[in-house]
């Protein structure tokens, strides 16, 4: 089986498989379009880890939502990804460097996370509806990215992703 491009990979964060879960039609609409265009939807490391200590270790009305995200991620074709033991480092320092830099909130440590695991897995776009993640300059996010010796990773709204599709 050949490798996947990366132009034909996206990643999902963690509120794109929460409505998912609570079966919100632009969200589902996202993943058919993606899906029927060739698109490898994959699921960073760090995403899996916030949804399974939402569904099991910290009792939340959102609870139900990241049990059935982790239950159906594989019907609804999500692929899991992971790193070699070093990128767990590399995630790390860029972070952590995100924070110290001003350019994500000190309780934001995952989504610094999940953006390296996804540049690690040469994925070039970040699925999120989170504004911590949307709201870095994408010029200061690659200059990041390049100093740090890693693919370069843009994070979109589902919505516009799918109208740029159009």
């Amino acid at each position: 089986m050949a490798a996947q491009s990366p132009k034909k990979q996206l990643a999902l964060d963690a509120n794109i498989l929460f409505d998912l879960a609570a079966e919100k039609d632009f969200a589902h609409t996202f993943r058919e379009i993606n899906q029927e265009r060739g698109h490898s939807l994959r699921v960073p490391p760090t995403v899996i880890q916030e949804l399974t200590h939402c569904a099991l270790e910290k009792p939340t009305p959102d609870s139900a939502l990241a049990l059935k995200a982790l239950q159906q991620m594989r019907n609804w074709g999500l692929l899991p990804f992971d790193l070699i033991s070093c990128g767990h480092a590399i995630t790390e320092q860029f972070a952590q460097k995100l924070i110290k830099k001003g350019y994500l909130p000190e309780g934001e440590f995952n989504d610094g996370l999940i953006l390296a695991e996804t540049a690690l897995a040469c994925i070039p776009i970040l699925v999120t509806s989170d504004n911590h993640l949307l709201d870095i300059d994408n010029t200061i996010l690659r200059v990041q990215f390049e100093d740090s010796d890693l693919f370069p990773v843009f994070a979109c709204r589902p919505g516009a992703l799918l109208r740029a599709l159009k």
